[in-house]
């Protein structure tokens, strides 16, 4: 059986952004980790993971939560960084 720590292994994104993923959908982490899979791997995908990441962070900001803003625009930049077709066509 799979763990959680394997799905996240196999979807190509990290665990936190996964987290991300699941705090803008409001749905398991688990069926985060499959629906961020499938992004990924989709033409479209990698923009919209940026987009749902920085929907997180301006909702962190505006309730207050700036340690959890911080550590979301930690996330943003890790994904920019290993996926360069992030900001390509912004």
């Amino acid at each position: 059986m799979l763990t959680y720590e394997d799905c996240v292994g196999l979807c190509d994104l990290t665990e936190e952004e996964v987290e991300a993923i699941a705090e803008h959908e409001h749905i398991p982490d688990i069926v985060a980790a499959e629906f961020g899979s499938y992004l990924i791997h989709s033409n479209s995908g990698v923009p919209m993971i940026r987009r749902i990441i920085l929907d997180d962070i301006e909702l962190a900001e505006k309730r207050g939560d700036k340690h959890h803003a911080i550590t979301l625009k930690l996330v943003l930049k890790h994904f920019v960084d290993t996926h360069p077709q992030a900001v390509s066509n912004v």
